[in-house]
């Protein structure tokens, strides 16, 4: 009997050939998260007094776009009282002693006016009132703020607490405010950039394509900012089944910042970094308010704190200055972790219940619960998943522990984590010479990258970690106002895109065609001899990744010859990538994120190949070279695509400290 067709209907807008919009701007940002909100914010306030025109194109939409989508309990980087030096030697530490002395401390300067920002614009701050807090409504209740000198509810030296379940719709309202409605388009996902057909080296545009509509997109620009997020299910992720879609880190964010800036030729630096946090198991709720506000302590099953227990494990990382007394970096928290789930005192647990009950004995009823309102809203305010998990597995967190352990690996520069694009620093003279980018008219303009006119900032900047939500949106404005000047500098340039509109059109809908031209082999438009599907592509890339480059299925660990044993499959699926198919504009996107995560984990293990040692014990172990290599790999690892060539140079740069360490100088 003849088969039937089972027509299995897809998930999105219906797919059908493109109507091509093309769009002229001086300064173009890519993104919408917190950074480009400051960006935004900022690029408006100078650019409308030199006539700049200013454009945002947001994949999704500002209020609920990037990382701080669901929300947030604290503002982690905000100095207050604290030296923008103790800042630098803060991240310096965590990241093992390398990082961009001169990126950071110029964030910290700036980074608390935009917290100031987010509190007039209607976040609620908590304000210390004598011996107690102030929740948000309280000290709104009350008149009191930050600006004001109201001293910050701390969680740790450089954390704040907020009540944040809003708080990107509010920093995403005021940069819709600045730009007016006819300067930001939203659900438009960027996804190529363009270099200038005339000048070698210079940004001249970008082409998308609307995720609502079928419309692709060609903007020339001026100046580009590129900064939309991180990268995650670049790693297989260890929630399986229903729940792979949990992940700790917005599973959104493609690794389309690093992707789209290294495939125009800008240099990437530390992208052997990857961020590994330790979180609630299988809900991955956040853990920072537990310990640092609620001082819990995490234990292996017998009850041991096992950074006690495992102390000796940091003495070779003490002799070089990079642990410091009860200051542990990120990394070898985890080190220690995993020690304990190796040698069989897993599973590791947060002792909730013991850190309630111990705050419980100074509180009378009322306090206390008010306290173990908070300890919900924690997860209310960021994490609602979490609260679920602990209510269907019968958890009282005042009763007893919940389970923690080390996430999947993901690659971001704003976290605990570095990796990102090499950018100029500021043009002052202490920042070393190595450290600025001189563009093609000499001058040297902050946070753009190698290729002119090209800015990134957050999580796109490299070598300078734990900015955060408000260092990101403090970084965003200074990019901002130096896109500005860069236009104003460069006003009659005149950008030249290579290919035609009609040829870019082809190239991003190319997943569609595909499908139309193989849809007829198979009943099952799932599987077919002649294209692939993007959940099939990711499934093959995550499992490529977790077994060769170092995921939790190896307990982190990788070696030269397993990474050369990932590279071949990441070719074949480089190869395959151009078989990708779309059936309706859904699926477009998630072929292009697939694609942008490829590039973007191939790189991450391409350093991690360079770089002989194991740098980040805890994130990940060259099994090879176990252990810190001071006097070979005390230095930034580079990389360079070369656009023409198709090939990509990896190559050391050197460290400067600028900070000094009073105890190691």
């Amino acid at each position: 009997m003849p088969t039937i067709p089972v027509k299995i209907p897809s998930q999105g807008v219906a797919i059908a050939e493109p109507e091509i919009v093309e769009i002229e701007t001086d300064a173009l940002m890519v993104g919408g998260g917190m950074g480009c909100c400051g960006a935004a914010f900022e690029a408006v306030r100078w650019g409308d007094k030199h006539g700049v025109k200013v454009l945002l194109v947001d994949k999704a939409a500002l209020e609920r776009s990037g990382a701080v989508a669901q929300g947030l309990s604290a503002i982690n980087t905000y100095l207050g009282q604290n030296d923008a030096d103790d800042y630098v030697r803060m991240v310096r530490t965590d990241l093992m002693g390398l990082v961009r002395e001169d990126l950071i401390f110029d964030l910290g300067r700036h980074v608390d006016d935009s917290v100031h920002l987010f509190e007039e614009w209607g976040l609620p701050c908590w304000i210390k009132e004598g011996d107690h807090n102030l929740d948000g409504a309280q000290a709104k209740a009350k008149g009191v703020s930050l600006r004001a000198g109201g001293a910050p509810v701390r969680s740790g030296r450089w954390q704040i607490m907020i009540n944040g379940e809003s708080y990107k719709c509010i920093v995403a309202e005021a940069a819709k405010n600045a730009l007016g409605e006819e300067r930001y388009k939203e659900r438009i996902f960027i996804v190529k950039l363009l270099l200038d057909a005339n000048t070698p080296n210079r940004i001249a545009g970008a082409v998308g394509f609307s995720v609502r509509e079928n419309k692709v997109y060609v903007i020339k620009c001026n100046a580009m900012l590129v900064a939309c997020g991180g990268a995650v299910n670049v790693y297989r992720p260890r929630s399986t089944g229903e729940g792979m879609g949990r992940a700790w880190y917005p599973v959104w964010n493609a690794g389309s910042t690093y992707t789209m800036c290294a495939q125009v030729g800008a240099e990437m630096t530390m992208m052997e970094n990857r961020f590994v946090p330790a979180r609630f198991k299988d809900g991955y709720g956040p853990v920072g308010a537990w310990f640092l506000l609620f001082k819990a302590k995490a234990t292996n099953a017998k009850g041991e704190d096992y950074c006690t227990t495992n102390r000796a494990m940091l003495k070779p990382y003490e002799d070089r200055g990079y642990a410091k007394g009860h200051i542990i970096p990120t990394c070898l928290r985890n080190h220690m972790m995993l020690r304990e789930m190796r040698e069989g005192r897993g599973p590791i647990y947060m002792d909730t219940a013991g850190a309630l009950q111990a705050t419980f004995k100074t509180l009378n009823a009322e306090q206390q619960k008010h306290l173990e309102a908070e300890a919900w809203e924690d997860f209310l305010d960021m994490c609602v998943g979490q609260a679920n998990l602990w209510a269907c597995q019968n958890i009282e967190p005042e009763k007893s522990g919940s389970e923690i352990m080390p996430t999947e690996p993901y690659l971001l520069g704003s976290h605990s984590g570095c990796c990102g694009i090499w950018v100029s620093g500021p043009n002052e003279s202490w920042v070393p010479e190595e450290y600025k980018i001189k563009a093609d008219d000499g001058k040297v303009y902050n946070r753009m990258t190698t290729v002119n006119g090209l800015f990134t900032c957050a999580d796109g900047v490299g070598a300078s970690g734990h900015k955060f939500s408000s260092g990101s949106h403090a970084e965003g404005r200074m990019v901002g106002k130096q896109m500005v000047r860069w236009c104003v500098n460069h006003k009659d340039f005149k950008p030249a895109l290579k290919q035609s509109a009609d040829e870019l059109k082809k190239e991003i809908y190319a997943p569609y065609y595909n499908y139309v031209a193989g849809k007829s082999v198979s009943t099952d438009p799932v599987v077919n001899p002649n294209y692939i599907t993007p959940k099939n592509f990711m499934m093959r890339l995550v499992k490529a990744t977790d077994e060769y480059g170092g995921g939790v299925g190896t307990y982190y660990t990788t070696s030269k010859t397993l990474l050369e044993t990932g590279f071949k499959l990441l070719d074949m699926l480089e190869e395959d990538s151009k078989k990708l198919a779309a059936r309706d504009l859904h699926e477009l996107l998630r072929c292009w994120e697939q694609y942008h995560r490829l590039w973007t984990v191939r790189l991450h293990m391409q350093h991690i190949h360079f770089r002989e040692e194991s740098r980040y014990p805890g994130f990940y172990y060259r099994g090879d070279f176990l252990g810190l290599d001071d006097s070979k790999w005390k230095c930034f690892v580079n990389s360079k695509y070369d656009p023409i060539k198709k090939e990509t140079n990896i190559f050391k740069r050197p460290y400067y400290q600028i900070i000094p360490d009073p105890m190691h100088p």
